[in-house]
């Protein structure tokens, strides 16, 4: 498995928040679906409220 950090931005009552996480993924896309179920889980958000703008692999 490779670390992955992925950026974006998630919709708030106020606007749009600005985050950055570490993610253990076998790739890309694996790290971008974790990214979505942690913050949904985390926030209650659905996928429309979630803008993935980057992902990098270390």
């Amino acid at each position: 498995m490779s670390e992955f950090t992925v950026r974006g931005q998630f919709q708030t009552r106020d606007g749009w928040q600005e985050f950055e996480t570490d993610v253990e993924a076998e790739n890309e896309d694996v790290a971008r679906e974790h990214t979505y179920a942690n913050l949904g889980g985390r926030y209650g958000l659905k996928r429309t409220q979630v803008t993935v703008e980057e992902v990098d692999g270390r």
